[in-house]
């Protein structure tokens, strides 16, 4: 675990609100991510600064157990165009908790990581969490995903 420093950035993607409660989260970002991938959302992000994906957590009602948005996109040099059907983001950057899992994208490796997370002792803000699925994140039975969260 370690403690970096992220800098202000911008993300366009696609989003839904969500919550964990009865694993609806797992199905719904599943599905976000199904439509990501079908509908070449990548492809259609304007001013990326580069192919790395991000799944953020953001705008929580409360904490983890409350309903919060999920947007999957890239970091951009602005937000002056956005497609229609997308959302375009700023997040403030700040002082985050960095973390990574390794292994089989397809057997749940996010979820779990999430679950072990949830239960970790971190003094939490609750404003943007996020998944970083850069290069080594290709290889579904062997990736590497960071996660960092939000902290105080």
């Amino acid at each position: 675990m370690d403690k970096v420093k992220i800098e202000p950035f911008k993300v366009i993607g696609i989003s839904i609100r969500t919550t964990n409660e009865n694993g609806q989260a797992t199905k719904e970002i599943a599905e976000l991510w199904g439509k990501f991938m079908n509908e070449k959302v990548l492809n259609a992000i304007p001013n990326k600064i580069d192919a790395t994906v991000y799944s953020i957590y953001t705008d929580y009602e409360s904490d983890h157990t409350k309903p919060y948005t999920t947007i999957l996109g890239c970091k951009v040099e602005n937000l002056n165009d956005i497609p229609q059907g997308m959302i375009g983001k700023s997040f403030d950057g700040g002082n985050y908790v960095k973390l990574s899992a390794k292994g089989n994208l397809m057997q749940g490796l996010i979820a779990n990581k999430w679950a072990e997370i949830w239960e970790m002792n971190l003094d939490r803000l609750f404003t943007a969490d996020f998944e970083v699925f850069g290069e080594k994140a290709q290889h579904l039975v062997n990736a590497e995903i960071d996660f960092l969260i939000a902290v105080k």
